[in-house]
């Protein structure tokens, strides 16, 4: 297994590499980068925006005829002057090929910069972030688990029956529903859209909540949470209810079951005492894959539609922003994670299960 491992770590290397490599690239042949959107301010759209850019007052926003030919899009008439401040600016002033050996020589040390627009460290920012994408993540894996197991082996026991055949046609339309247009109907509902108003809107503590008491605190916590939390979960329940019920199927029918059954145990002693264990492996071992997926994949919209001040929406707003240091700083420390918590996951699957046999793998 060690050896697995070994392998694995240093694979994350090209393949860190590579994912940053096509992002970057990506990003040189977007328009609108952050030297576009200062001419835009300095053009009139937004003076305030160029507060950083030292001594550059509307003095130096001149007419110049030499500035027709900038490679920039509306910065006919600025001076050439300024166009270099705002390239060294923002880093600009280099090549391509570089920005990109610096920012991987940074990363390198965890120096991920400062945002070019919050005027903070993207490390600082991310901290700040985190725990809202925690939150969510977090209560969202334990809902799903804790609602699709039970539900699972419930189903797997009556198999092919009217309770068997509901449900699954209930997790359907729930897997059917988009995580986001179930956000929408909650707050309709239960939000004070057009009917009831039991929910808060946005946000994930109230306005008060330092003032409140331990007891309150942990109460606005989850009132808070019950609608983005609900609305990410309703999506989960599919698939771990159904690998749960199939996996429950598949031991059943095996013969140390029935030897089980034969020596007169009871049917909760064989369910729970023999095949629980047994089918649970797969299920226990998904944990992380689970927990990563919900974490990055289903945060941006519930964000953004609830007001959550979590990593989605940072990472959301850093690309329409084109903040680049927020970008390429939250792409690094999600691949980095992404790329571990599927390491540990497959630990996990042969630590639960040690028939699984990473060794003969080639990566």
């Amino acid at each position: 297994m060690s050896a697995y491992i070994i392998r694995r770590l240093l694979l994350m290397i090209p393949t860190l590499f590579g994912i940053m490599l096509i992002n970057f690239a990506i990003v040189q042949i977007a328009p609108g980068g952050p030297v576009e959107q200062t001419i835009a301010r300095l053009q009139g759209l937004d003076t305030g925006g160029t507060s950083r850019i030292s001594g550059s007052g509307q003095s130096e926003v001149r007419s110049s005829s030499s500035s027709q030919n900038s490679k920039y899009r509306g910065a006919q008439g600025l001076d050439p002057e300024l166009i270099a401040k705002i390239e060294r600016l923002y880093g600009f002033d280099k090549p391509a090929h570089e920005r990109f050996w610096l920012m991987l020589k940074n990363y390198s040390s965890l120096n991920f910069g400062e945002s070019f627009y919050r005027d903070a460290k993207v490390t600082d920012l991310i901290l700040e972030k985190m725990p809202v994408s925690i939150s969510l993540g977090l209560w969202s894996t334990l809902l799903i688990y804790l609602i699709s197991i039970p539900l699972g082996i419930k189903k797997a026991v009556k198999h092919g029956s009217r309770f068997d055949l509901w449900t699954s046609s209930m997790i359907i339309v729930g897997y059917a529903i988009p995580g986001f247009l179930f956000a929408i109907f909650l707050i309709v509902f239960f939000a004070g859209g057009s009917y009831f108003d039991w929910f808060p809107l946005r946000g994930i503590t109230s306005a008060n909540w330092h003032e409140l008491s331990l007891t309150g605190k942990v109460l606005d916590y989850f009132w808070h949470l019950i609608l983005p939390v609900t609305a990410m979960a309703i999506g989960g329940f599919a698939t771990l209810t159904m690998l749960t019920k199939n996996s429950f199927l598949d031991e059943i029918n095996k013969q140390y079951v029935i030897t089980a059954r034969a020596k007169g145990l009871e049917e909760k002693q064989v369910l729970y005492g023999h095949v629980f264990r047994n089918a649970m492996l797969i299920i226990i071992a998904g944990i992380p894959g689970l927990l990563i997926e919900i974490f990055f994949a289903g945060s941006l919209l519930i964000e953004v539609i609830f007001s959550l001040d979590g990593l989605g929406l940072l990472s959301f707003e850093s690309v329409l922003n084109r903040d680049y240091p927020v970008f390429f700083g939250t792409l690094f420390i999600f691949t980095l994670l992404g790329l571990f918590i599927k390491l540990v996951s497959d630990i996990t699957y042969s630590l639960v299960d040690p028939r699984i046999d990473f060794e003969s793998r080639e990566v």
